[in-house]
């Protein structure tokens, strides 16, 4: 019979969760609860505290994945060019129709400067405001709060400033260090900055699974990113600190959270590993109306193309305060699901909130909820252009597994996937059933984190594997490892003894260029004799 010792267990949703990591989740109990509660993937936001803190919360997951036994992907976050006030010495109330000059030189130690006329002279950190921001351009100020509109350009002690009025209905508080939104001006400031490319230097030596890179306007900045990390992972770097250096190029996903961005869609998303729709700088730049519009565009474009895609920001805001989330978040997660999005992501909810674990739940359930009133058998599967122009026989085979998973009612798709080739494509084709994928390769497992219903599990086999006699050098045989997807799945309590699923694998198993296998199996079956 099948063992029945209870194996750690996080629920089967297709759509995955990502959590970000912060004070209120950053211990190891925590963690462990996150993951057992859904998350596949932890952000770490390099805009916030230092790479020590970021390496021993990085020790910290990965110590409790393996623990649990479930591959659980890491995504570094990259600043990006933040655009922000300089420090003032207290919170100022700007008033509708007051004049403002934003100056990259100016200071405001012993007390904010004004000019002779009474303006009020801001510190700013763009060194090109004076240059790039031309007139009329908006200057949107701590998420768009506060409102301005630049009127001309002007020159204080030999530098170019820049004169703003403060719009009819855009006043408001600021304070030290807030950010600052140029939606309308060409800006000629470099999309890697000093902080960012320490953050990826951190992220090739703890061996990062994802790069999430801010504020891109054109696949030329992806694309360079991409080069760069060609260069830098590669084989025989040496351990991190807290895991092995990368020795494959980290997937890039490229944030649109810029109008230049969505202008450059299709280009940025074939150019990226991944897409996020950042819904926080992008419903501050355009119109709040455009937002949800762009949105589905961006899932769409990012389907196209075959191409993970994370809907991020203020998902269920209310949660980082409150026990439940409002009806209009509840509909929010849920829409960005059924319109087909990989992934949806938590930000200050589980960084700083009152209740991080039951957040994750909360989402969780809800996502569960709304792929259950999705009839994934009306239509046939429809692969990616972007997938069905490369002619991989992999692809062609994980589109004929959905038929054959549909007419036999297949509770679970099972692949044995090395790299993660087979996963991403079954991910691809839309299956509508969870993905359990397996491999020896714990970076190519994580890797697989943000793949739409696929779940991937470590099975550690030599390179070489046979028959049912077992495999070379004693390795697991196609049998054995039969078994032990019956003792997985069974003792995790996704799916039960005599219920039908699809095998995909092939033989011997973890080599590369195989004949691939698809059989129809029914759990258990090893069991009977």
């Amino acid at each position: 019979m099948l063992h029945d010792s209870t194996l750690p267990n996080s629920p089967l949703t297709l759509a995955s969760i990502v959590a970000t990591v912060g004070p209120a989740s950053s211990d190891a109990a925590t963690i462990g609860r996150l993951i057992q509660a859904g998350v596949s993937v932890f952000r770490l936001n390099f805009s916030h505290g230092d790479f020590a803190t970021h390496a021993a919360v990085l020790a910290t997951i990965r110590q409790k994945a393996g623990e649990l036994g479930l591959p659980i992907g890491v995504l570094g976050d990259l600043p990006g060019p933040k655009i922000r006030l300089g420090d003032l010495p207290e919170p100022i109330d700007l008033q509708a129709g007051q004049s403002v000059i934003l100056d990259a030189g100016a200071t405001a130690i012993g007390g904010v400067q004004r000019e002779t006329d009474g303006t009020l002279v801001l510190p700013c950190g763009y060194q090109r405001i004076g240059q790039d921001v031309q007139p009329g351009h908006r200057v949107l100020i701590n998420d768009g709060a506060v409102r301005l509109l630049a009127v001309e350009h002007v020159v204080r002690d030999g530098r170019q400033a820049l004169l703003c009025s403060v719009t009819a209905s855009g006043g408001g508080v600021i304070s030290s260090r807030k950010g600052i939104n140029l939606p309308d001006s060409d800006l000629s400031v470099e999309p890697m900055q000093e902080r960012d490319w320490q953050a990826v230097t951190f992220a090739v030596e703890h061996g990062l699974d994802f790069l999430a890179l801010s504020f891109v306007r054109t696949a030329d900045e992806v694309i360079r990113l991409k080069e760069y990390l060609a260069k830098v992972c590669v084989p025989g770097g040496g351990p991190g600190a807290a895991g092995d250096r990368a020795t494959t190029p980290i997937p890039v996903i490229a944030k649109i959270e810029k109008p230049q961005a969505v202008k450059n869609l299709q280009a940025i998303t074939a150019a990226a590993d991944g897409i996020m729709v950042a819904r926080g700088d992008l419903g501050v730049e355009m119109d709040i109306a455009d937002v949800p519009i762009v949105q589905r565009k961006i899932i769409a474009m990012a389907d196209e193309w075959g191409k993970p895609c994370i809907v991020a920001t203020q998902m269920l805001e209310s949660m980082i305060t409150a026990s439940l989330p409002t009806r209009a978040e509840a509909t929010d997660v849920a829409g960005a699901v059924l319109a087909g999005a990989d992934a949806v992501m938590l930000s200050a909810e589980t960084a700083v909130g009152k209740h991080p674990v039951l957040v994750v739940e909360t989402m969780r359930r809800i996502i569960a909820k709304a792929e259950a009133a999705v009839d994934e058998t009306r239509v046939s599967p429809s692969p990616p252009k972007a997938v069905i122009s490369t002619g991989y026989r992999t692809a062609a085979l994980a589109h004929g597994a959905w038929y054959v998973a549909r007419d036999v009612g297949a509770k679970l798709v099972v692949c044995w996937s090395q790299a993660g080739g087979t996963a991403r494509y079954l991910s691809q084709t839309g299956f509508g059933i969870p993905v359990i994928a397996y491999s020896s390769s714990r970076p190519h497992l994580r890797g697989m984190a943000l793949l739409k219903g696929v779940r991937p599990l470590c099975c550690e086999v030599p390179e070489t594997s046979g028959g049912a006699g077992g495999g070379a050098n004693g390795g697991l045989s196609v049998e054995a490892w039969m078994v032990k997807v019956d003792q997985d799945i069974v003792g995790r309590g996704w799916a039960k003894v005599g219920e039908t699923i699809i095998l995909l694998y092939g033989s011997p198993l973890g080599v590369a260029k195989t004949g691939t296998v698809i059989a129809v199996r029914t759990i258990g079956d090893s069991t009977k004799k």
